[in-house]
């Protein structure tokens, strides 16, 4: 090990018990789901936005409001629907009789965390709105354009079994999410502690800041400092190239596969797995960081052709075949 990754790991260390507490404070609230809460830890360590999808009553919101409380920051849920207009989440000009002119009207969206519960419930004018905001960190109302904040990040839930007043997102706009993690039912003790603990105190007064945006921001840099090797690097562009051109990889899958992922899927990927070595107390990512991560990276991005929906293939079912086929340095 080189003096320099010896001296990243000697930070990763030094920053565990930080993000420890981090951990704990979560866990106080969100019982089980610890993939869930790494994944929000990893987003949030990267400065990417998440998609949370799973069926009601899983915590989805719940997760994303604590994780926004734990950090001291300003956070605000917003609660999509078919009526929501985009004025209502970026903010409008409105005429001031007094001045004869125009003011800015700042929406909800100005916060640093933003929870957008069941995103999926608003129409297409909505979903662009976002667009802007989520890739270059700015707003633009009238001819005025304003910066968000550095640690600005959506956190947004969707249910897959509701279809009544739902709307697809945009490819465009899914590809934005660094993310997208499927949750499931908990455990029998895990759902008894549930029941246990959330009939004592409301989740929200059970949580509280052990972090501020400064140590969010140091934790942002010191993920991009993470050290990935040449091989590493290549076995990233390899499971991107693989979505693109499987049979270069002795896959038969080209026919399910409409489009491959996006070159934002490659940046996503090495940043995650950068995330999770610094999680794991690491200072280089290592092939299982890429492998452990990848399906959260790739599983939106992977756009699949009817033949793959008439044989009832998922994203997932290709990206374990293309992660089982694909070789590791």
């Amino acid at each position: 090990m080189s003096v320099e990754v010896e001296k990243l790991t000697a930070r990763v260390q030094a920053e565990m018990d930080a993000i420890g507490r981090l951990r704990q404070e979560i866990e106080k609230v969100i019982i089980g789901q610890q993939d869930l809460i790494e994944r929000l830890l990893i987003s949030l360590f990267c400065g990417g936005h998440i998609l949370i999808e799973g069926v009601p009553g899983l915590g989805k919101t719940l997760a994303a409001s604590t994780l926004a409380r734990a950090v001291r920051a300003s956070f605000q849920r917003i609660q999509f629907t078919p009526d929501l207009l985009p004025a209502d989440l970026v903010g409008t000009l409105i005429y001031s009789p007094k001045d004869g002119d125009f003011k800015v009207h700042k929406g909800p969206i100005f916060h640093q965390i933003i929870v957008a519960d069941e995103i999926n419930r608003a129409p297409a004018k909505v979903q662009s709105a976002m667009l802007e905001a989520m890739e270059e960190k700015q707003v633009t109302i009238g001819e005025c354009s304003f910066r968000l904040d550095d640690l600005f990040m959506v956190l947004a839930t969707q249910n897959q079994i509701e279809h009544d007043g739902t709307y697809a997102l945009p490819e465009a706009q899914t590809d934005r999410f660094m993310l997208k993690v499927k949750i499931t039912y908990p455990s029998v003790d895990e759902e008894c502690l549930i029941m246990q603990r959330m009939g004592k105190m409301p989740p929200c007064q059970a949580v509280s800041p052990v972090l501020t945006p400064e140590d969010v921001a140091r934790l942002k840099a010191l993920t991009g400092d993470i050290y990935m090797a040449g091989e590493v690097e290549r076995y990233v562009l390899d499971l991107v190239q693989a979505t693109r051109y499987p049979a270069r990889y002795g896959l038969d899958i080209a026919p399910m596969i409409r489009y491959g992922v996006s070159p934002r899927a490659s940046i996503a990927l090495c940043l995650a797995s950068k995330a999770h070595a610094l999680l794991s107390g690491r200072g280089y990512v290592v092939p299982g960081d890429v492998k452990a991560i990848a399906p959260d990276v790739l599983r939106h991005r992977l756009i699949l052709s009817y033949e793959a929906e008439a044989e009832e293939k998922t994203s997932d079912d290709l990206i374990e075949q293309i992660l089982l086929a694909v070789s590791v340095p």
